[in-house]
């Protein structure tokens, strides 16, 4: 039998001996393949090409055309994912259903197809409008309850809540029976009506061909191929083949920047993860090494070699990393497969089951290797062990190496600088490159560190000075677990840091021109006893509520005008639209009374709330026009404090508007009112005229994200695992010690506190260096992830909670949960 084979069968056997600290390390290793096989995966599965998209987007019909509104010049090109419109000439006239089948040829077939939004009360929801029941459309939606609809009646996705004989109330429409519960083949989420006869929103401020419009589905005698396209692109009709998408060629993927970007990112994930997992699972190695050193100093007195005993302790790293990979990648192919349709529910799409291959088994390699390494020094160790001392019972020497602090030291500085280099960066991956040689430094540095911070020994209660003594005997041990609690905590918190940030300025980003809770109602182009009746109704359905009067500008010519400027908000360009009214507007936007605005405004000045706006008291205007000339203009202004921080804007008094040579009409109504979520206002003032626009401002309603604390969970397993590995092989290595403890007199508490003192000492370290470490990736990261452009200065947010949660409250868990180990150790045998 070979040396290898031997080394596998004893690594085997050792491994189902010792299956706890096995299981360790196939988790510590396996998790990592697990969770990157799963999102490799989750994201390959929920990808659904053209081709696979063909029933929902198609049905059973050759083709789907979208007439273009009238005036557009279209211009698909070949692949269907490149079109333009525009260019030379007029667009094509809207066209018929008899002149569509006769651009299609002789056996053409249509229904209509059109697809826009319903009005229910307030809302708008996307609603299709054709026959269900037709063979063209066979595919497009499954029926999972009920049946399909026909005139007067609608089927609606699952996201509704809605059973058949429930009835939908369309605004200004008779209501609809729903007889049906459909659900779209990819898009579990997908919130829409289907009906043949739907009363849609007008369609052509909304058109694109991928979205809203008018149109058919038609099925056809022959295909409708790449040579049949212009034509119809002349015809107006934007044009999607089953042919064309059938043999769309495959564009091949362009070499760019975006592509170095992206191999940097993923090199610095790769060694990021090595080292991390390396870091966790090499003191699970050393555990079994130390529980193997005699076993090994036998083999190696019976004649077996250095290189002999090196093999035995790698093959523990490939026995136990294969067998992690193995199940951690079927795990995760599992995992992925099956957590797409559910993660779809939330958002996106969902296709066949897909495994990107190529990448999953490089990941499954990548695991393989990081056990190897992770059993690589410990292989040293074993091939380095004198014999006679092992099986005389005595701790081994360990050598100190002086040379690395300062290898570390230049690794952290050069990391330091590269990272100043790569926040001025546009993105954030060279910011995590550089972060990878800080880390990298630290590592190496972690012995030193231990041995410095050891010198406070002296000063600690006894149990503690026992364990800090100890860790600094043991310092190989030490700093591996140290070095990975570190890398943990310097990557959740640089990620919390930055994540943190990215939601701050997102959030100061927000802005409105109303505070919140304002409600808005405003009449288009209508006359001025239309807008009497409405503004009589909105006070018959407000009642109580106090409105205030908003005007719309024309000119001589009857031209609808709108005022605006432009102001630098959270460093992006906002054009604003200014408000014309009196002081009741001006109450509601500032949420009090102001007299000096008050005052400004009766006086003929316009009263901003962007004082960045303002230049020398006034405030640059542009009167813009659908069908007039632009105009600028210059009005004395003052600023003032509006009601909410988040709110901009400005309000001119009807006096300066028509002193620059407009008119002004009353065709809007403010009011500080919450609508009900029953509410029927819109429906009833569209029933005055159709003309009328509602809106209500919320104010910012995203909240953090979440997956902040899902790394914290991620972080409490590592940091926690990784200790308890560390403290096991204290407990191991301080046998003779807490025996001795024992022999004269220690209690048992005294001895959990020895050993719980290593697991404080180990975390604490590794969680103040990672802290400080992660501050600085954390706070780089904040630039490339928080600015917008040239003078936009960087949000830097740090959460506290976050960031003490982890590094005070997982240093905390794993000295508790070290403290509740069994600690009751054998006698110790001495050597007199």
């Amino acid at each position: 039998m070979s040396a290898v084979l031997a080394a596998l069968r004893i690594a085997r056997r050792n491994a189902w001996r010792s299956r706890g600290r096995s299981v360790l390390i196939m988790v510590m290793i396996g998790l990592p393949v697990l969770v990157i096989t799963a999102i490799l995966t989750l994201t390959e599965t929920m990808k659904v090409t053209p081709q696979e998209g063909l029933a929902a987007e198609l049905g059973a019909a050759d083709v789907r055309l979208v007439q273009a509104p009238e005036g557009t010049v279209l211009h698909q090109e070949p692949g269907g994912g490149n079109w333009s419109t525009g260019g030379e000439g007029a667009g094509a006239p809207r066209l018929g259903a008899a002149e569509v089948v006769a651009l299609l040829g002789p056996g053409t077939r249509l229904i209509p197809f059109n697809s826009g939004e319903l009005r229910l009360g307030t809302e708008r929801v996307d609603a299709l409008e054709t026959d269900l029941r037709d063979p063209l459309a066979k595919g497009m939606l499954t029926l999972s309850e009920g049946r399909f609809p026909a005139a007067g009646e609608v089927a609606v996705t699952p996201a509704f809540g809605l059973r058949p004989g429930d009835l939908l109330r369309p605004s200004g429409a008779a209501p609809l029976t729903v007889v049906g519960v459909v659900e779209h083949p990819h898009r579990p989420s997908l919130r829409k009506v289907v009906g043949p006869d739907l009363q849609l929103t007008p369609s052509d401020e909304f058109w694109s061909p991928r979205g809203y419009g008018t149109g058919w589905l038609a099925g056809t005698a022959k295909p409708v191929s790449w040579t049949d396209v212009p034509t119809l692109n002349r015809a107006g009709l934007f044009v999607t083949s089953r042919a064309t998408i059938m043999d769309s060629p495959r564009i091949p993927a362009r070499a760019s920047v975006f592509d170095v970007r992206q191999t940097v990112g993923i090199g610095a994930m790769v060694i990021i993860v090595v080292l991390e997992t390396v870091l966790l699972a090499g003191p699970a190695f050393a555990v079994g090494l130390r529980r193997r050193r005699r076993e090994l100093a036998e083999i190696a007195a019976q004649g077996g070699s250095a290189g002999h005993l090196r093999t035995i302790v790698l093959a523990d790293g490939l026995v136990l990393g294969g067998a992690a990979t193995v199940v951690a990648t079927v795990l995760g192919i599992g995992a992925g497969a099956l957590g797409a349709p559910v993660v779809a529910r939330w958002g996106g799409q969902v296709g066949p089951p897909g495994v990107p291959w190529p990448p999953v088994l490089g990941v499954a390699a990548l695991g393989l290797l990081t056990g190897l390494v992770a059993a690589l020094v410990p292989a040293v160790q074993a091939a380095r062990q004198n014999t006679a001392t092992v099986l005389a019972g005595r701790a081994p020497a360990v050598a100190v190496r002086s040379g690395w602090p300062l290898v570390g030291a230049v690794l952290v500085l050069a990391g330091l600088g590269a990272t100043v280099v790569a926040r001025r960066q546009p993105s954030s991956v060279w910011v995590l490159a550089s972060a990878v040689l800080v880390l990298l430094g630290l590592v190496v540095s972690t012995p030193w560190l231990v041995r410095f911070t050891g010198r406070a020994a002296a000063r600690l209660w006894l149990p503690l000075r026992v364990s800090v003594r100890d860790a600094v005997r043991h310092q190989a041990r030490t700093a591996s677990a140290a070095a990975a609690v570190m890398a943990v905590t310097a990557t959740v918190v640089a990620v919390g840091i930055g994540t943190h940030s990215e939601y701050v300025d997102r959030r100061d980003a927000y802005t409105s021109a109303r505070p919140t809770g304002m409600l808005a109602i405003w009449g288009g182009a209508i006359g001025d006893a239309s807008w009497n009746r409405l503004r009589a109704e909105a006070a018959r359905q407000l009642p109580g509520v106090p409105l205030a009067a908003g005007y719309q500008t024309k000119d001589a010519q009857g031209r609808r005008y709108a005022l605006r400027y432009t102001v630098r908000w959270n460093g992006t360009r906002t054009r604003r639209t200014v408000a014309i009214g009196d002081q009741a507007l001006l109450r509601l936007l500032q949420g009090r009374h102001d007299p000096r605005a008050a005052a400004a405004l009766a006086s003929g000045k316009a009263v901003v709330f962007d004082a960045s706006a303002l230049r020398d008291g006034k405030l640059a205007l542009r009167a813009s026009s659908t069908s007039g000339p632009p105009r600028e203009l210059q009005v004395p202004a003052v600023s003032a404090t509006p009601a909410d921080r988040h709110q901009g804007g400005a309000l001119l008094p009807r006096a300066l508007v028509e002193q620059a040579g407009f008119s002004t009409a009353e065709r809007q109504l403010y009011a500080m009112y919450r609508l009900p979520a029953d509410s029927t206002l819109w429906r009833d003032l569209t029933k005055v005229t159709p003309r009328v626009t509602i809106a209500s401002e919320e104010g910012y309603r995203n909240v953090p994200d979440p997956g902040l604390w899902g790394w914290l969970v991620g972080a409490l397993v590592l940091v926690v695992g990784g200790t308890l590995a560390a403290t096991r092989l204290a407990a191991a290595d301080m046998r003779p010690e807490r025996a001795t403890m024992t022999a004269i007199g220690a209690r048992p508490g005294t001895l959990r506190m020895v050993v719980a003192g290593q697991a404080l000492y180990i975390s604490g370290l590794g969680a103040l260096v990672g802290l400080v470490a992660g501050t600085v990736t954390g706070v780089a990261l904040s630039r490339p992830m928080t600015t917008h452009g040239a003078g936009d200065p960087a949000t830097i947010a740090i959460p506290w909670p976050f960031v003490i949660a982890v590094v005070v409250g997982l240093p905390v868990l794993a000295t508790v949960a070290a403290l509740i180990t069994r600690t009751s150790p054998p006698l110790a045998r001495r050597l007199l």
